[in-house]
């Protein structure tokens, strides 16, 4: 995943600065561990033609060599006059201007440019790693939870509606009902194929943030109970009516 971001001339160093950062903040967001991560910047004598200065942003993998490239950040600013090098090499090649008219200067100026270089499966792999865990809740049963601790919007599914009893027609009915409304909204799950437990539990692997159960009480109150995946606890949030689940998700989703 690449991009080309011109900046005007003599900002480029500035602009550089800010996209390392950047970048490194929008894994750390995502969920990555930040003491798996680290800069690397390249040495002058090592860097290619086009640029002034290269930094990859590393991560931690828990197999090979450790330490491996994520992305590299590159300012390609090293054009004669401080501009993009790729521009300058362009208008060499084809004899055409690649220039824009600063209207404040009143001129044409050949901007510099910032190129950000991510790799897509490493990404995704680096979340997957960092997510991961196996949690030992009982050792004598031998009881161990794996979990997937996506971000929401990294989520596969963003909430799973359960209902409490699948041989409950009432039941069945009102969580059917939920799971219609919500996902016109966002991607929600629907499963009544096991107890509840292992209902969970299953939704805890493909790591979806928020399990609602619809349980008789329900059918009473029209409220339903939601569980955290990270924590499992069921009575964090109350119970939330079924009418302000759209407002609640919005809320707790929050990406």
């Amino acid at each position: 995943m690449e991009l080309e971001y011109f900046v005007e001339p003599g900002t480029d160093e500035e602009w550089f600065t800010r996209w390392v950062d950047e970048r490194e903040r929008w894994y750390i967001d995502l969920g990555i561990r930040p003491d798996n991560l680290r800069r690397f910047e390249h040495a002058q004598e090592k860097l290619s033609h086009y640029s002034k200065r290269t930094v990859d942003i590393e991560y931690r993998f828990p197999f090979g060599e450790g330490w491996g490239e994520l992305e590299g950040i590159a300012n390609r600013s090293k054009g004669p006059d401080g501009s993009s090098w790729d521009l300058w090499q362009h208008e060499q090649h084809s004899g055409q201007r690649l220039t824009l008219f600063d209207e404040e200067k009143k001129q044409h100026v050949r901007p510099g440019v910032v190129e950000p270089a991510a790799g897509l499966t490493r990404a995704a792999l680096t979340f997957l790693i960092d997510a991961y865990e196996e949690q030992v809740l009982d050792a004598a049963k031998n009881d161990v939870r794996t979990v997937l601790h996506l971000h929401p919007a990294l989520a596969p599914y963003k909430a799973c509606i359960l209902p409490q009893y699948r041989n409950k027609p009432d039941l069945v009915r009102v969580a059917r009902g939920v799971y219609e409304d919500l996902r016109r909204r966002w991607m929600i799950t629907y499963d009544s194929g096991s107890n509840i437990g292992k209902l969970y539990r299953r939704q805890d692997e493909i790591g979806t943030p928020f399990c609602i159960t619809v349980d008789f009480q329900t059918l009473e109150d029209e409220k339903v109970t939601i569980r955290d995946r990270d924590s499992m606890d069921q009575s964090r949030f109350g119970r939330v009516p079924v009418a302000e689940l759209r407002a609640w998700l919005e809320a707790h989703l929050d990406y």
